[in-house]
């Protein structure tokens, strides 16, 4: 197979802000018809593990109204596929249609099966028309496996935006429950990877199941952020105000960041790169986060 190669206009595209990313499952009217009212950032079309074997059919003939539905507030509009070679075929042919944003790639374990897929897409956007490359992928390390190739995974494709560990699926696949202490680790391992690919790092140490619970899911949210996580994937609409709120810059860290920014030009003025800001030293890479902030703040 010929490999796949994405012109510049895929490399010029601007990264998403992606907060929050609700799942909703693609076959149930009810879910999909209320999506564009949650408040989150993008909404995944779910294919995959949400949907029954025997309404996946239905769910993909739906996919081209649904993807219309769920974008009526601006939100982006991604879609989960399956893993299996025969489903995965079924999904990519319904699932590359104007409107889709990007592709969720779950239990993604080899940069080839990264390839593999935008081969696919890329015949698929030729043969529809559609803007080469504009569709990008999500993926999901869900194994061991894939632990030990995040790199490899992570610089597989310029069609790749961004990782999340899947919690739940990778506990299972190592024996043991979504805890503390299990997903730190692998977590983090992730987050290195796609913030060294320049890919959105997405996800919180905890199970992505617990959302009733919202003080501790509002803690494991800021917590992420502070690790240095850019959004993370929820699995029910109360989660996405959580993350919204939690995956952007407070009043008093947009205040901070104003004030260092004056204290930089005038710093330059002065022909120096370090100086000090309330008894406290201020040198590039502090001055680096602060306009960070600021333009997280201006994209809320």
């Amino acid at each position: 197979m010929i490999k796949d190669t994405v012109p510049a206009v895929e490399s010029a595209m601007s990264m998403p802000r992606w907060r929050s990313l609700l799942f909703v499952p693609a076959h149930v009217p009810r879910f999909v018809e209320a999506a564009h009212e949650r408040g989150a950032d993008g909404v995944i079309l779910d294919l995959e593990d949400s949907v029954p074997q025997d309404q996946k059919g239905e769910a993909r003939r739906q996919l081209p109204e649904s993807v219309a539905k769920v974008a009526r507030k601006g939100a982006c509009v991604l879609v989960r596929v399956n893993r299996g070679l025969r489903a995965l075929t079924a999904d990519l042919d319904a699932a590359v249609i104007a409107g889709v944003d990007a592709l969720v790639l779950p239990k993604t374990d080899s940069a080839e099966w990264v390839s593999e897929i935008a081969n696919a897409v890329s015949e698929l956007e030729r043969e529809r028309n559609l803007p080469l490359g504009r569709i990008r992928f999500l993926a999901q390390i869900e194994t061991p496996r894939a632990l030990q190739r995040l790199p490899a995974i992570a610089t597989a494709h310029p069609r790749m935006i961004a990782m999340a560990l899947g919690p739940e699926d990778f506990s299972a696949a190592v024996g043991g429950a979504p805890e503390f202490d299990l997903l730190l680790t692998p977590n983090l391992a992730v987050l290195f990877a796609a913030r060294a690919a320049g890919l959105l790092p997405l996800g919180f140490i905890g199970s992505i199941g617990e959302f009733s619970d919202t003080h501790k899911l509002r803690e494991a949210a800021a917590h992420a952020r502070r690790l240095g996580f850019a959004g993370a994937l929820a699995i029910h609409p109360t989660q996405v105000g959580i993350f919204n709120e939690a995956f952007s810059p407070s009043a008093q860290e947009v205040e901070w960041a104003r004030a260092v920014v004056a204290a930089e030009n005038d710093a330059a003025a002065r022909g120096v790169s370090a100086f000090s800001l309330d008894g406290r030293m201020v040198d590039p890479p502090v001055v680096r986060r602060a306009h960070e902030i600021l333009t997280l703040a201006g994209n809320n």
